[in-house]
């Protein structure tokens, strides 16, 4: 397997509060983005921190060994382990108030990627489709939900920005998990909301596609970065 990645502060913001590792395990390879919030540099804290607790439990805790079952509490043990720590930074240090992340993980092995988030980063599986593993926390998705707005709406709502769960707000939380097919010639990507808020479905199929790109994630933050209502920092993580 390949990966890619790259991010950028984007065009408008003083910061890049967003965060992403891979690492190599003994027959999988693993990735974390996580998008930070928070006044000051309270959110790149948030999704630093996350990133370094989530990966260094996964790479500890992994074993060739472990079943589809224990593969699951694994991941959902390390995004917890980083939710704990995370909170009680907000709770006791002042200027960490408020703060928290969103989190999108994937671990792909044997041709299954074990996907899980929290928040509204989000993973897209590409075969002959694109296909959004991940739903979001997010008032907008709620929206979707009830049948108040359309799919095409949320890009551009004014309330698109407020998710509804995240790590560290909470003293627990629980990810989404999801189990998928990985089929030969299959890529996933990890990313942000600076990404998908700028580039349709379609555009990050076509370029995923193309066989002459070099650094599919590169290329993906740069599509985004050439919408011109491109505002957020814009993270990308491709497994190919």
């Amino acid at each position: 397997m390949m990966v890619f990645t790259h991010s950028d502060i984007g065009k408008k913001r003083s910061e890049n509060q967003d965060s992403y590792a891979t690492c190599d395990l003994e027959d999988a390879v693993f990735a974390v983005v996580c998008d930070g919030m928070g006044g000051q540099n309270a959110g790149r804290e948030a999704s630093a921190r996350s990133v370094e607790i989530i990966t260094e439990r996964v790479m500890k805790g992994y074993r060739a060994d472990l079943d589809p079952i224990r593969l699951r509490s694994l991941l959902i043990a390390a995004v917890r382990t980083a939710n704990a720590v995370v909170y009680e930074l907000g709770e006791t240090i002042p200027e960490c108030e408020g703060m928290g992340t969103t989190c999108v993980a994937a671990l792909i092995r044997y041709n299954k990627a074990f996907v899980l988030n929290v928040g509204d980063s989000r993973a897209y599986l590409v075969t002959h489709e694109i296909t959004q593993i991940t739903k979001d926390h997010s008032m907008v998705q709620d929206m979707v939900d009830s049948g108040d707005i359309t799919r095409e709406e949320m890009r551009s709502h004014p309330k698109r920005n407020i998710i509804t769960k995240a790590v560290g707000v909470d003293e627990d939380v629980m990810p989404d998990f999801f189990e998928k097919n990985f089929p030969d010639g299959a890529s996933l990507i990890l990313c942000s909301d600076g990404l998908y808020t700028s580039c349709d479905e379609g555009e990050m199929f076509r370029l995923i596609k193309e066989q002459d790109v070099a650094n599919p994630a590169q290329a993906l933050v740069q599509l985004a970065l050439e919408d011109e209502n491109s505002a957020d920092n814009i993270t990308a993580v491709v497994i190919k």
